[in-house]
Order: C-alpha cells, then sequence, then structure tokens
C-alpha cells in the first residue's frame, strides 16, 4: 500500500531501483513477520486447546528461525512432555536459545532446570546466575527460586554466580 501512495505523489521515472528494492524488501519483511505472527497465534490456540502436536509442528519452524518465545514454548513442551517425548535434554536447549534472547521465562526455567539437574548437570552458582537475571528483567519466580538457591550456597558461590551474571548481561546473554 505503501509503494501505491508514493508512486501516486511521485513519478515513476523518480523512484530508483535502488528504492524499489527498498521497498520490496520492506514489504517482505512485513508479509514474513505477519506470517510469522499467525503461525505463533495459531500454535498458542492449538496449545491451549490442548491440541500438543499442532502447537508443536506450528512452533518448531519459528524456533528453528529463531523465534525466542517459540523456543521458550518448545522447551516447555518437551520439559512436560507435551506433544513430544519428555526429554529434559532437549528443553534445556530450546531454553538456553530463548534465554541467551533475553526471554525472561526460559532464563527462569534454566535456572530451575540447572538448580534441579534436569538435563543437566546440578549447578546451583549457574541456576543462581539466569535466575538472577530473570529476577532482574523482572520475574518474581525467579526472584523466589534465587532466594532459595542462596540458602544451599557458600559466600563464595553467590559472589561467582553474581560476576557471572553481571558478565552474562554484559555480553548481552550470549555464551552465558
Amino acid at each position: 500500500m505503501g509503494v501505491l501512495i508514493w508512486s501516486r505523489h511521485i513519478p515513476k521515472a523518480a523512484i530508483s531501483p535502488t528504492m524499489k528494492k527498498l521497498t520490496l524488501a520492506t514489504l517482505l519483511i512485513f508479509s514474513c513477520a505477519t506470517a510469522w505472527a499467525a503461525d505463533f497465534a495459531k500454535g498458542l490456540a492449538a496449545y491451549q486447546a490442548g491440541d500438543f502436536a499442532t502447537a508443536l509442528a506450528e512452533w518448531k519452524p519459528l524456533a528453528e528461525q529463531g523465534d525466542a518465545s517459540a523456543q521458550s514454548n518448545l522447551g516447555l513442551m518437551y520439559f512436560n512432555g507435551e506433544g513430544a517425548i519428555e526429554d529434559y535434554k532437549e528443553a534445556v536447549k530450546w531454553f538456553r536459545l530463548a534465554a541467551a534472547q533475553g526471554n525472561v521465562s526460559a532464563q527462569t526455567s534454566l535456572g530451575l532446570m540447572l538448580a534441579n539437574g534436569q538435563g543437566v548437570i546440578q549447578d546451583n552458582v549457574y541456576a543462581h546466575m539466569w535466575s538472577n537475571i530473570a529476577a532482574a528483567n523482572g520475574s518474581e519466580r525467579a526472584r523466589g527460586n534465587k532466594d532459595i538457591l542462596v540458602k544451599e550456597m557458600t559466600p563464595q558461590d553467590i559472589s561467582k554466580a553474581q560476576d557471572l551474571a553481571r558478565e552474562c548481561v554484559k555480553k548481552n546473554y550470549k555464551d552465558c
């Protein structure tokens, strides 16, 4: 629609090939984003209706393309065995990918899986790190989890976890 409006006000000869490519690229991005959102919404509706196989089928391609919400939701589905065989290692994989993009729900979930040794070696330091990050990003659940972890940790471990959390945030959650 933007192209039609522009072409009414700007003679076609004045629209450069670069402008045409940019306009086409913009339209493609918006159409992909619309399809992406529709697929996510379809997956959400299916999940809420208890149709986990459809939710998994809708969210998996989005997750593979890097959508953090779809990644987090896949992690939850693998954790709970909804639409797929319960698989903690697969859940951790998807939670890590989403957490690295700042998804607070995935950060909280990853902290819990590390605290409980589900799909990973149990590690209170990294569990505290992810819970601390998620709490800083507004998760009350993570704040409570962090408080529970502190009771089982040495002051040195808490300090290490806090240092790791600061470094992780500085690195924008990459390679944490």
